[in-house]
């Protein structure tokens, strides 16, 4: 592999995305604790957390579960600033910084990125100043490095890499069922970053979790190659393999993700050209999928007007494919729509398709989904 950015970095990152539950919703701050300790015991360092997930949560969590328990200098933190969701102005924006600062405790962000620009939302940046915002708070020490994550076409990230060269990172979406898919452009994506000589931190390797239960005709090939390996440690290992990765994201939900991640991840070894094959032939099978491929990130749901449940409206269709119920998924789809927004009650405004890192045709699966009503 070639000198990089972040190359001696612990392949795994950790994900402050998902992390786990209690009963109330709220996080269960004693079981992270536990995943904190294990990965940085494992050599882990990088965490990755944003202004806006889960409200907030997740920044707060990230002082409470590391800052406030390990020196500064055994971890490095990353979080985002959203131009185009929670503010209404450039001061409005820039004040996440200080908000995500104040709320983590950290005193710096060793990484800092511009989150999630795609068609719709990344003049927002240029708008509100917030590409020379960072680069004064990186000559103020306050961020150490910084880029953007990314959720769009090859071309927009061309002219992104090319208008400005001083980033130092990015973060895509890549995995093994996105590699060649049109709609996700990971393999263009990627060698895009990589002829402009940018490191990345990947995000999704595991497709939002649906890599750690794929199609039963890909578990079978991963089986056949290895009875004892993950379905996640597939996902990852693949990631990881590749040329001028930093780290990759897993945003583990509980101790026995944590510890599964770390038992092949602690000494991580590339994918043989055997196991490259091996992924080849899973990535021929997934072809035959025809599931609705959506992640459950919920972006889409945040500026719904008719707060329509999408990611669990699709989650019932996708189950409803897999094995049909006595009632055609009418019972799970009104419990999954309890209190919430139906299918029916779409009305094409088209946020939720500008929103969607996967860009699904939302309005057209929705459509779709409407029979579980009838």
């Amino acid at each position: 592999m070639s000198n990089y950015f972040g190359k001696e970095v612990f392949k795994l990152g950790f994900g402050l995305m998902r992390l786990p539950k209690l009963p109330d919703g709220s996080i269960d701050i004693p079981q992270t604790c536990e995943m904190v300790d294990k990965f940085l015991a494992a050599g882990g360092t990088y965490f990755d957390t944003a202004y806006v997930y889960d409200n907030g949560g997740s920044e707060e969590a990230a002082r409470k579960a590391l800052v406030e328990r390990y020196p500064r200098d055994r971890y490095t933190l990353c979080t985002k600033l959203n131009a185009w969701t929670q503010c209404h102005d450039e001061e409005s924006a820039k004040q996440q910084f200080y908000t995500s600062l104040e709320r983590t405790g950290a005193g710096y962000f060793d990484y800092y990125l511009l989150h999630a620009l795609q068609r719709n939302n990344y003049r927002k940046y240029d708008e509100y100043h917030i590409w020379d915002f960072v680069k004064e708070l990186k000559e103020k020490g306050l961020v150490r490095y910084f880029g953007f994550s990314f959720h769009a076409d090859p071309a927009l990230l061309e002219e992104l890499l090319t208008a400005h060269p001083e980033v130092d990172f990015i973060q895509l979406q890549i995995n093994y069922a996105d590699w060649d898919n049109p709609g996700v452009a990971s393999k263009e994506c990627y060698e895009i970053a990589r002829k402009h000589g940018k490191s990345i931190t990947v995000m999704e390797p595991v497709k939002g979790g649906a890599l750690a239960n794929p199609p039963q005709g890909v578990q079978a090939i991963f089986k056949k190659a290895d009875p004892d390996a993950s379905m996640a440690s597939w996902a990852i290992r693949y990631v990881a393999s590749m040329d001028g990765i930093l780290t990759v994201l897993s945003g583990m939900s509980d101790l026995a993700q944590m510890e599964d991640n770390l038992s092949y991840m602690r000494d991580f070894r590339p994918l043989s050209e055997a196991e490259q094959d091996v992924i080849r032939a899973a990535q021929a099978e997934l072809k035959k999928d025809h599931s609705i491929k959506c992640t459950a990130c919920h972006y889409c749901t945040e500026g719904c007007p008719m707060n329509i449940a999408i990611p669990e409206i699709f989650a019932v269709y996708n189950v409803e494919q897999i094995k049909k119920s006595w009632d055609g998924g009418r019972q799970a789809y009104e419990i999954a729509t309890q209190g919430k927004g139906k299918a029916s009650e779409c009305i094409e405004c088209g946020q939720c398709e500008g929103a969607c890192p996967q860009h699904l045709e939302i309005i057209s699966l929705l459509k779709e989904c409407r029979k579980m009503e009838d």
